[in-house]
């Protein structure tokens, strides 16, 4: 039983510096406004879940967040950001999650990454316009929007943002889900956390 719990822990530091790894590597998109940014580093939090359950994900997100906001900070001093990437993920990668627990197959995770893509566009929505973007604008001392710009903002970049970057990250999860899916089914006879 130790072993096993040392196992896990092993796994879920090499998952979150992975996803860090993921996380710096990332890149705007140029029909998108700078500070929105796509990486690739949901994917590992994905394994960490479908391997050792629902709050290993979760905690690959967290720790993911952590290392990068004392690595390289945030432009507001307050991690916003990174509270923000963290919510996003962990809606994402939890939605996955239990869909696929529920239809295990190559369908049931295309449904559970296409459901956890939408659910994480409307979250991200509702929480950038009552919490992350007014949290921005009073930690940078900027003016604050009207609420027409801020839906304007949600509906014509934020939305679009999200939705796209949940669909390449479906897409190229898909292809490590088909050569990994063995696998995944062996390491998850360990009790998941």
């Amino acid at each position: 039983m130790e072993k096993t719990n040392v196992r896990k822990l092993v796994l879920i530091g090499m998952l979150s510096g992975i996803s860090y790894v993921l996380m710096i590597l990332n890149f705007p998109l140029p029909m998108f406004p700078s500070y929105l940014q796509i990486d690739f580093s949901d994917i590992p939090a994905l394994i960490g879940a479908l391997v050792l359950g629902p709050v290993a994900g979760v905690l690959i997100e967290l720790i993911k967040n952590i290392i990068d906001y004392f690595m390289t900070g945030s432009e507001t001093g307050v991690p916003v950001g990174h509270l923000a990437n963290f919510i996003a993920g962990s809606v994402f990668v939890l939605s996955t999650y239990l869909i696929y627990h529920k239809i295990k197959s190559k369908k049931g995770m295309t449904i559970g990454l296409v459901t956890g893509t939408i659910l994480m566009a409307i979250v991200m929505c509702i929480l950038n316009y009552y919490v992350i973007l007014p949290a921005f604008t009073y930690f940078l001392n900027a003016p604050a929007m009207s609420g027409p710009e801020v839906r304007k903002l949600i509906v014509l970049s934020i939305l679009p943002f999200n939705i796209l970057k949940g669909l390449i990250i479906t897409g190229i999860f898909m292809l490590i889900f088909i050569r990994l899916q063995t696998w995944i089914k062996k390491q998850t006879t360990f009790k998941q956390i």
